[in-house]
């Protein structure tokens, strides 16, 4: 059995196709499939059920999917690992990017990054808190920024703040609450709400100060980006809460200061457990949050220079 064979074994199961296997892999799609038929033979079990429309694993093939993909994973570690001990960073680095993050310029922290350590390749994940600390747990992914309510720091994970948010409401213009300087939580109870979805960490932290102050809240809208959000709330269908760094100048939007509102923070997340060369030279290049003299570091959605 061949490092190779079970790459293209992961290639077909991922892409329920023997032809974008092929493409995926750079390989013609005859060489993958005598490799494929090799080792099933080799292992006395059919890998995949094929048909001319479909592909997908065998109760066999999907057995053999986890320590295949654990195997790759291990090869790929011990060749970082080796080039590491030489001062060489190579490998791959995943991370996972939440929606709203404002505590860093994604692209210039991957573009410094990227100039300083090239042999690594870098793969970028959007999604939510939960799922990224899930992944990081597991092992399928490296480091990852979350956003979660202040009720302590995530569970599973090594994990450094990185920035601490009061959120603002945000109105349309021509809101009844536009303008305001400052307002109580009470002041927004009878309005109807757009947010992220019930049970995600982007959104438990508005529910439980509407909790914590004894209010109800409807939350008529829900989405899955803040892009979408604030198109709701210029639109004067809805208010929102989010963090200040989110919301662009707009003179559409209006932003008001809420007494009691809900606290967002975010954290770098990392597996605790054995990090990856790539992954530590990621967080060592990331400084923290009081050191003010790198283009890391965002405050109010601007990059902060040297």
């Amino acid at each position: 059995m061949e490092l190779q064979q079970m790459r293209y074994v992961v290639a077909v199961a991922e892409e329920r196709s023997f032809t974008r296997a092929a493409e995926r892999c750079f390989v013609v799609q005859s060489a993958l499939s005598h490799q494929i038929k090799a080792l099933e033979h080799e292992l006395g079990v059919t890998l995949f059920a094929r048909s001319s429309r479909r592909v997908e694993p065998t109760p066999a093939g999907r057995a053999f999917l986890p320590q295949a993909r654990a195997s790759l994973e291990a090869a790929e570690r011990a060749v970082a690992d080796s080039a590491a001990a030489i001062g060489r960073i190579s490998g791959t680095l995943t991370l996972g990017v939440i929606p709203t993050v404002t505590a860093l310029d994604i692209a210039a922290t991957l573009g410094a990054f990227h100039r300083a350590h090239p042999e690594v390749r870098i793969t970028l994940r959007g999604g939510g808190s939960d799922t990224f600390a899930s992944a990081i747990a597991d092992g399928r992914m490296d480091v990852a920024v979350l956003g979660l309510p202040d009720t302590g720091p995530p569970q599973g994970v090594a994990s450094r703040v990185l920035a601490r948010q009061r959120h603002v409401a945000v109105v349309s213009s021509h809101h009844r609450l536009a303008g305001r300087k400052r307002i109580e939580l009470a002041d927004l109870a009878g309005e109807a709400f757009v947010d992220f979805a019930q049970g995600t960490p982007g959104r438990t932290q508005s529910d439980l100060a509407f909790r914590a102050a004894g209010l109800r809240r409807e939350v008529a809208f829900e989405a899955m980006s803040a892009e979408l959000i604030l198109d709701l709330v210029r639109e004067d269908l809805v208010v929102t809460l989010l963090p200040p760094a989110v919301v662009p100048e707009d003179p559409g939007l209006s932003t008001v200061t809420v007494a009691g509102g809900p606290t967002r923070i975010e954290y770098l997340a990392w597996s605790g457990f054995n990090p990856s060369p790539a992954a530590l030279a990621f967080l060592g290049g990331i400084q923290p949050p009081e050191c003010r003299g790198g283009i890391f570091i965002r405050r109010e959605g601007r990059s902060v220079g040297p």
